[in-house]
């Protein structure tokens, strides 16, 4: 079977998926041709599917992707522009979080949403670590307290800047101000070696907080802990991602413990027009 398929019986010849192609190696040679791939050019298809996406007729298809087997978008279940404003403008995030554990259908399908992000090249390299269990969570913080206290021993003035010793105090009077006692924790990570791979992750973490927001659940970059993956051996160890793997980001999830009834004011945006 071919990368590229058409239906000869639906196809229109309208040149829709022509110019919808990222690539551009589909071409029709005149008005009355069916849509086809360029000679020699089938390897350089990304599989994203716009081409299946966007024909009125469903009369293109892929390898792997046929048109039936793709969900078709409902404009009743879009939301209007006043609500996505409304919907960007009230998320907060969490760092209070109650001790309820989010199911793990949930989670579940917070990583089939997110799955959805953009990726470079349609390369979709990100992967997941889901902690589920909190006392897991809050060994990585500890982890990330270790590592706060390694810096101080190296190197005090950096233990200063970053404020450090606010987390490290806090921890020492029970207090976690790293992973603020959520329940979960949500790590992207990617082959390291991946083009594009920490900004592939950080899309796809954006999808991920949009859709746990949608859902009633609250999240929270844990940069802390991001920090300390890159280098720190008891963080790398504990996270166990594949081999040739890094963290390139990961959040925080569970259900706010209180509930924001403001939309809280922002600077002015500073725009260059040309």
């Amino acid at each position: 079977m071919s990368v590229f398929t058409v239906d000869d019986a639906k196809c229109t010849r309208c040149g829709i998926c022509v110019l919808e192609c990222p690539p551009r190696i589909i071409e029709m040679l005149d008005p009355k041709a069916m849509p086809s791939v360029i000679p020699d050019q089938a390897e350089r298809c990304i599989t994203c599917g716009h081409c299946v996406a966007v024909c009125p007729f469903a009369a293109i298809g892929l390898k792997a992707m046929r048109p039936e087997d793709c969900e078709t978008v409902s404009k009743e279940l879009l939301p209007t522009a006043e609500q996505v404003e409304y919907f960007l403008k009230s998320r907060r995030s969490i760092r209070i979080y109650k001790e309820d554990r989010v199911p793990h259908a949930v989670l579940t399908k917070l990583i089939d949403i997110a799955r959805y992000a953009p990726s470079g090249h349609n390369a979709q390299p990100v992967q997941w670590l889901i902690v589920e269990d909190p006392k897991e969570v809050r060994k990585l913080a500890s982890l990330v307290v270790d590592w706060m206290n390694l810096l101080n021993r190296k190197s005090p003035r950096l233990m200063e800047q970053f404020h450090f010793d606010i987390f490290v105090n806090a921890w020492q009077r029970g207090e976690d101000r790293v992973l603020r006692g959520a329940p979960h924790l949500i790590v992207a990570h990617a082959p390291k070696d991946t083009a594009l791979a920490q900004e592939n992750c950080a899309i796809a973490l954006t999808y991920l907080e949009l859709a746990a927001y949608s859902q009633g659940l609250g999240t929270c970059w844990a940069g802390y802990l991001l920090a300390a993956a890159s280098s720190f051996p008891a963080i790398i160890n504990a996270l166990a991602l594949p081999g040739g793997h890094r963290c390139f980001g990961a959040m925080m999830a569970g259900y706010p413990k209180y509930e924001f009834k403001r939309i809280p004011l922002r600077n002015e945006p500073s725009i260059i027009w040309r």
